[in-house]
């Protein structure tokens, strides 16, 4: 909170960013049955609702209702509303949440690859993340909205899209998307994207019952807690926690994601597992990734090179309060 910016309403400068730590602290509050940051959920949602030019948020202008080309940046803050409504019970939130969803469905397209969500409004790539934040967002609506049917008829859509898209490669790990051919692309697996994936498909599971949802969340996970390419020595790591390597400010922020919805999956199957592996990263990041003014780095192993800001601290803090959850 010592980098929030009170008069703006945000933490500059970074825009889906915020609405990550938005949802960070608010998680925070939630676990710990603390309202003494409520004003900051009203603060942002009030000074940023609005339009601002490009420059003003970020490179793109944004044109109201946190809305920006980037379909993903957008999505993120219909994430932290609905986090934040969770909280307060203000519907406000919730109809912030469903405009916002509104205009992610916008870019959902049948013509290219039978259907997902286009990345950006120029309609260049379908990815991972874009797809996991509007599998979990139709899936949240759906749960939140009494006697939908709109919203969990697009979750099942997007699921059984999501399941024969190839974003999940032969290994059960989430590569970033999908080639213009419409196969997997083989790019970097980034924490976030399993994480979402995982998440999603937890609370389609709680709202179907159908086991093939929770299976195929089941697998995701195995495959992260044991796979070299996202945990080392037990610790969640990216690729950009190795060596010599620098995260940038948006992979900061990525293995909190993960560790929100692994949390996720742990509450619905009461897994020691998964509990044991949350726990771990939250002892790993006390014990080796503090320094003496409570400052969390990027390595939550505490390897150097290591930096810490307010993103690294909203990452590691949606771990801390993940454990809290499932231990306390």
């Amino acid at each position: 909170m010592a980098s929030y910016h009170t008069d703006e309403g945000w933490w500059r400068s970074s825009w889906w960013n915020s609405a990550v730590a938005l949802a960070s602290v608010v998680e925070f509050a939630a676990q710990s049955g603390r309202h003494d940051y409520d004003w900051v959920i009203a603060r942002t949602y009030e000074q940023n609702r609005g339009v601002f030019p490009a420059g003003g948020r970020g490179s793109d202008p944004i044109e109201g209702h946190f809305i920006s080309r980037a379909i993903d940046d957008a999505a993120w803050w219909a994430v932290a509303w609905l986090t934040a409504y969770d909280h307060t019970g203000d519907r406000r939130y919730l109809a912030e949440a469903v405009t916002i969803t509104d205009y992610v469905h916008r870019y959902w397209d049948t013509g290219t690859c039978g259907g997902g969500v286009w990345w950006d409004r120029e309609r260049t790539y379908k990815n991972a993340v874009t797809n996991g934040l509007y599998l979990w967002l139709t899936t949240a609506l759906h749960q939140r909205i009494d006697g939908d049917t709109v919203w969990g008829a697009r979750a099942t859509t997007a699921a059984d899209w999501y399941l024969a898209s190839g974003m999940i490669n032969s290994a059960g790990l989430v590569n970033d998307g999908i080639t213009s051919g419409c196969a997997n692309n083989g790019q970097t697996v980034w924490s976030y994207n399993q994480g979402l994936a995982i998440g999603a498909f937890t609370q389609l599971w709680r709202s179907t019952g159908s086991t093939r949802y929770l299976d195929t969340a089941k697998r995701l996970a195995d495959t992260a807690i044991s796979s070299p390419a996202l945990t080392r020595g037990g610790v969640l790591t990216e690729s950009c926690d190795l060596g010599t390597a620098s995260c940038d400010d948006n992979q900061k922020q990525f293995k909190g994601i993960f560790v929100r919805h692994l949390a996720d999956l742990a509450d619905a199957t009461d897994s020691a597992t998964y509990t044991a592996y949350v726990t771990k990263q939250a002892d790993s990041i006390w014990a080796t990734d503090r320094d003496a003014l409570n400052r969390l780095g990027q390595r939550w192993s505490g390897a150097a090179p290591n930096v810490s800001d307010w993103r690294t601290q909203a990452s590691a803090l949606e771990a801390l309060t993940a454990a809290g959850r499932l231990t306390g």
